[in-house]
Formats: structure tokens, C-alpha cells, sequence
């Protein structure tokens, strides 16, 4: 279920450093290197095979920009604010 713009504002309150981008969360991650941004990637694969859910990924060197939509849904559901939890507990 889609979530309206006001629960979608409380959520992101609730996260540290995720925006909104249209119909998507993201946020960028610096890890350090081109190395420690690929182990990053490497360490999302888990949690998002694991709730069928899959983010958008892309590295620019040392940083990896994550979005999380629910491409089903067209838009933001609770399940993009899980993943984005849990990807923050591997950063």
C-alpha cells in the first residue's frame, strides 16, 4: 500500500540522512573507496534477496547513492523504510 506524503514525511524524520526523490528514499553512503563501496553493495544483497525487496544502486567511486521504491506499488510503501533501515545497520 502506498503511503500518503505526511506518513512519508514522518518516516524519513525517522531516518538519518534519506530524501525524498520523487517516488523513491535515497541516500548516499561514503565508503572510503571504490573497494569499500563494492563490499557495501556486496552487503546489501542479503537483506534485499531476503525481503524480495531490491534497491537501485549506483557507485561513483567512493560513494554509493541507494534508492528504494516499491516498483509495483508506483511509489514509497513501508517496505522502502524497512530496507533502508537495514541497510543503514550495515553502514
Amino acid at each position: 500500500m502506498l503511503l500518503g506524503d505526511d506518513e512519508i514525511d514522518a518516516r524519513l524524520g525517522g531516518l538519518d540522512g534519506w530524501t525524498r526523490e520523487g517516488d523513491a528514499i535515497a541516500k548516499e553512503f561514503d565508503r572510503g573507496d571504490f573497494v569499500g563501496s563494492v563490499r557495501f553493495v556486496e552487503a546489501i544483497v542479503g537483506p534485499a534477496e531476503e525481503m524480495g525487496h531490491h534497491p537501485d544502486l549506483e557507485i561513483a567511486w567512493a560513494t554509493v547513492t541507494v534508492r528504494i521504491s516499491t516498483h509495483s506499488e508506483g511509489g514509497i510503501t513501508a517496505a522502502d523504510f524497512e530496507l533502508a533501515g537495514r541497510i543503514d545497520a550495515l553502514a
